[in-house]
């Protein structure tokens, strides 16, 4: 070998060498900083993010070679999820029972009192939305002691925290101190888990006497026969299950439950006793889910729908209904008192109400469509001018019967092929536009049904100019917000029939009339039936002279004649009788055309103020085709009603 190749070996020799200890030493040095020594084990606990690893993986990961990174880059690639960690808020913490109960109620009796509260419950809700939800009215004879049928007097809503609103609503029952905004839509709000004993009964109490909407409601009896390891010793009303669940004893006697909640000045027990319900239905909530426990799971709305899967905004069946299983087919749970349900001690809100035994709920019995209203079909005129938006069937219509022709597929455009019998004023026309298939007031995508703004008692009296081809006062409502506006419906209706002197009214109970004069035969001709010759012989003469007399008969009355008389029917038709829809759209049109508009206005502007829709359709307005009837019939035209 020459000497120059000697040298070539010992100097790779050397290299190689070298360049294999520095492999190692920097294998050694990785495994260092992965693995810690025992003592610095105290280090490591307060490190931000440990990573475990397993055997075989280390073994995999010092096989390779490790890229020459700095150590702060070298930490963030040990560690991704670092930053996140930090950034995330930490869960927060759930009171305990004990906690939660403590906190003082606050009374609310008017909308500065409520815009105060709300920041503060509406920061709670943004942490977990969910309410605690229970309602109080006077429940001794369902009639209040000012006379009138007992409405719901006291709303209850509990945060997670315990902060309980007590919400008085008759205070707001007048026109002058509407209910706040807010309050409305977080109680219809789709997103806030309202949960209780019966709350979905109660959102119906709320709509029958305020027109509120309640929605996205849990029942807690639900939840607790869902959750099997929950023993339920003593029924599944809300103060058997404070006891079994919390270990709480709630005050259900008589004398609060029965007291005057309709008072000026609620009392501290009243107060107190009110709280306990929502901030006992809340802490349930919690308690069921697993939510009061380190690590019971996030706060999210859509964690907590999920873990309440099958139980929104259905109504508790009882055995007595018929119903077995729960809405999610899970099989109910028996328990030693079948009747618990109803008994008076299952919460306030089991209570028998005697007027709701021939009466259906709101919103139940509504027929939901089954089918889209809109499907935003387009008519064009035959030089390409867009006319008006349509269904599928009438569009199909024009192509079947061969006036028209499909110009397009999506959107689906039909070209007319003769000269329509008018044009939109201007292409920013309500008609041209595409509407969706929701809920008008909460956005609500399913289960919607057709509302007609203007009654059909009033608008089937209008003239044909005021409403053929008029779509723009039928809007869709999901089944609940239906249910409220036709509440407030009737607030306005009862306005209307004493500013017209219209009274409302069956046809059955206003347009007969009870005559007296066959009324005093028919009485005459049962006395002499039931109690014939024991009546006086003057009396009963006086009576046989007012029968034959009515009959037109001057001998003897006969059975037969009595019986005649006897079954008479006493009430006539009342020829002066006016439908109270007709009388006030007849008032109004005592001043032309001016005055119909006006009434129409009227009941487009109580839909807005009333319920307040999000949703509504582009280009809806209240003067809604006025100033083109003015334009094309002007104010003298002859009013001629349907």
């Amino acid at each position: 070998m020459s000497h120059r190749g000697t040298l070539t070996a010992v100097i790779t020799t050397v290299l190689g060498a070298t360049l294999g200890g520095l492999l190692v030493w920097r294998v050694y040095r990785t495994k260092r900083k992965r693995l810690p020594p025992v003592q610095e084990a105290g280090d490591l606990l307060r490190a931000p993010c440990p990573v475990e690893k397993d055997s075989a993986a280390e073994e995999h990961q010092t096989d390779q070679p490790t890229h020459p990174l700095p150590e702060e880059e070298f930490q963030a690639a040990e560690c991704p999820t670092t930053q996140q960690q930090q950034q995330q808020p930490p869960p927060a913490p759930v009171p305990s029972s004990e906690e939660l109960l403590a906190v003082t109620p606050v009374t609310v009796s008017s909308e500065e009192e409520w815009q105060r509260l709300w920041p503060l419950m509406q920061k709670e809700l943004s942490v977990f939305p969910v309410l605690g939800l229970d309602c109080e009215w006077v429940k001794a004879t369902g009639v209040s002691v000012k006379g009138r049928a007992s409405a719901v007097s006291l709303l209850q809503m509990a945060t997670y925290s315990g902060l309980c609103v007590l919400v008085r609503l008759l205070a707001f029952r007048s026109a002058q101190q509407p209910f706040p905004l807010s309050l409305m839509e977080v109680l219809r709000d789709p997103h806030v888990l309202k949960v209780g004993v019966g709350c979905y009964e109660d959102g119906k109490r709320l709509t029958r006497d305020y027109g509120l909407s309640l929605t996205c409601t849990v029942d807690l009896r639900y939840l607790a026969l869902r959750q099997r390891q929950a023993v339920v010793n003593n029924g599944l009303s809300l103060k058997s299950l404070a006891e079994d669940l919390l270990n709480v004893s709630l005050d259900k006697s008589l004398e609060l439950r029965c007291s005057d909640w309709e008072a000026d000045q609620l009392t501290l027990k009243q107060m107190n006793y009110a709280a306990r319900d929502a901030q006992v239905s809340i802490a349930l909530f919690l308690h069921l889910l697993g939510l009061d426990a380190p690590g019971g799971g996030g706060g999210s709305y859509s964690e907590l729908a999920a873990r309440c899967q099958g139980l929104v905004d259905a109504p508790f069946r009882s055995r007595g209904d018929g119903e077995d299983r729960p809405p999610d087919g899970e099989r109910r749970r028996r328990t030693r008192k079948p009747a618990a349900f109803e008994s008076p001690e299952s919460g306030d809100q089991q209570v028998p109400d005697p007027r709701k035994h021939k009466r259906k709920p709101l919103g139940v019995g509504y027929s939901a469509r089954k089918s889209p209203l809109y499907d935003n079909c387009f008519l064009h005129a035959p030089d390409g001018q867009p006319l008006c938006t349509c269904d599928k069937k009438k569009a199909k219509w024009y192509l079947d019967k061969g006036i028209g022709v499909l110009q397009s597929e999506d959107p689906f455009v039909v070209r007319l092929l003769f000269e329509p019998s008018g044009r939109p004023d201007s292409q920013q026309d309500y008609y041209l536009t595409a509407k969706e298939n929701l809920c008008v007031v909460c956005g609500k995508a399913d289960s919607y049904i057709r509302k007609n703004i203007v009654p059909h008692e009033y608008r089937r009296h209008f003239p044909t100019e005021m409403k053929d081809h008029n779509s723009h006062d039928i809007l869709l409502l999901c089944t609940s917000c239906h249910a409220a506006s036709n509440v407030h419906d009737g607030f306005l209706k009862q306005r209307l029939a004493e500013e017209f002197a219209a009274p409302q009214g069956c046809e059955e109970g206003v347009r007969p009339l009870e005559d007296s004069d066959r009324r005093r035969v028919r009485s005459a001709a049962r006395a002499l039936l039931t109690a014939g010759e024991a009546l006086p012989e003057l009396r009963r003469d006086e009576l046989q002279a007012l029968i034959r007399s009515f009959l037109g008969e001057e001998r003897e009355l006969t059975e037969a004649s009595l019986q005649q008389a006897a079954a008479l029917e006493t009430r006539i038709f009342n020829e002066a009788y006016v439908p109270h829809g007709l009388k006030v759209v007849r008032t109004c049109a005592e001043q032309g055309l001016r005055g119909l508009m006006d009434l129409e206005r009227r009941w487009r502007q109580h839909f807005l103020t009333a319920m307040r829709p999000r949703h509504l359709p582009p280009l809806w307005s209240p003067d809604h085709n006025h100033s083109k009837f003015l334009r094309k019939y002007g104010e003298d035209l002859p009013i001629k009603l349907n």
